[in-house]
């Protein structure tokens, strides 16, 4: 059924609590130890991309004491999941680990995953609208703090301390969907064609990127500093000029956290060079999950973690790692999840 197609009727005593656009009719909600996937942006524009994706959307459930997040309810391919977005202004891993927190404490959480945005490494085959999804290697499992540790002589910085690995559900799931890709090819398409069919007023922006241009400087390349780069195509002759017509990728490997924004090309691949080529983006929020809520993290490629720094892709970045999030969920079945022990618990 189409929500867009149903009346507001039943949704008049939810709206102060849910901000439910009108024409949506909520479902029942699920005891609270009935959500299990835990879903948590960054951005409000991640969070729109989030709750496109859901096959079905849940009536909220009281707020617990003690809980500042406000929570989107519904279910995808048999999960019921509870999605949670940083509050408004507010980013990087301190927020994010308090977000998570409150999280767990209301919820019986079995699974987690940090969707939204990032900024990629073209030096390893990244581009624009690609997606880049959190794979353990080497010592790191799937994440690692960029800016976490010790400084020593000579400019060297060592990293130390290590965040954990997603559930191994979550990762049998997700080589189940690689080979699946390898047979059929990427069927996140379907996810984005429903998205627009379902929210006309998101197809522009979040599943239309042939408008978008896949612009990319060389390292040494700085923005001039103005609104746009206009000037800095006049003046410099980019690596890449393509558009976003181009069919996306999914790279899988490390993703680096931390909590400054990186806009420094040169840093980027300074960073990417010391921890080896599976570093494929940046981010600033996975770091503050991976200890006490282990994760998959799906990041969309909006930019290149430069000067040249950018929003035009942002919404269709958050939609296609949302998608994406979607199809992992279609590779674990909630039998499979039931099985793996809440969060913070030892069985």
């Amino acid at each position: 059924m189409n929500p867009l197609d149903s009346n507001t009727e039943n949704n008049r005593n939810d709206t102060p609590q849910s901000g439910v656009t009108s024409g949506i009719v909520l479902a029942p909600s699920r005891k609270r130890e009935e959500y299990t996937v835990g879903w948590i942006c960054a951005l409000p524009i991640e969070l729109a991309a989030a709750k496109a994706m859901l096959d079905e959307r849940h009536r909220p459930l009281p707020q617990m004491a003690n809980d500042s997040n406000a929570y989107e309810y519904g279910s995808m391919y048999g999960h019921n999941i509870v999605m949670a977005c940083l509050p408004s202004g507010e980013y990087g891993t301190t927020s994010a680990t308090a977000v998570a927190k409150d999280m767990l404490r209301s919820f019986s959480i079995r699974v987690g995953l940090m969707v939204g945005i990032g900024g990629g490494v073209p030096k390893h085959g990244v581009h624009l609208g690609d997606v880049v999804i959190s794979k353990p290697s080497g010592e790191f499992g799937g994440v690692v703090q960029y800016d976490f540790g010790k400084a020593m002589n000579e400019g060297k910085f060592i990293r130390t301390g290590s965040l954990n690995s997603p559930p191994k559900a979550l990762l049998t799931a997700l080589a189940t969907l690689q080979s699946d890709v390898e047979m059929y090819g990427d069927q996140s398409y379907g996810h984005i064609d429903e998205l627009a069919k379902r929210y006309p007023v998101m197809k522009k922006t979040y599943a239309s990127p042939e408008s978008l241009k896949d612009v990319l400087f060389r390292a040494g390349d700085q923005h001039d500093g103005s609104g746009s780069c206009e000037v800095c195509l006049s003046r410099f002759t980019p690596l890449r000029q393509g558009r976003g017509a181009r069919l996306r990728e999914v790279h899988y490997g490390l993703i680096a956290s931390g909590n400054q924004v990186m806009k420094d090309a040169k840093r980027r691949d300074n960073i990417s060079d010391e921890m080896g080529e599976s570093v494929l983006c940046f981010e600033m929020e996975a770091a503050g999950l991976m200890s006490d809520f282990p994760c998959l993290v799906i990041r969309g490629i909006c930019d290149y973690s430069d000067s040249h720094k950018h929003k035009a892709w942002q919404r269709y970045a958050a939609a296609i790692a949302a998608a994406e999030a979607k199809e992992i969920l279609r590779f674990l079945s909630p039998r499979e999840t039931s099985k793996v022990p809440v969060v913070g618990t030892s069985d």
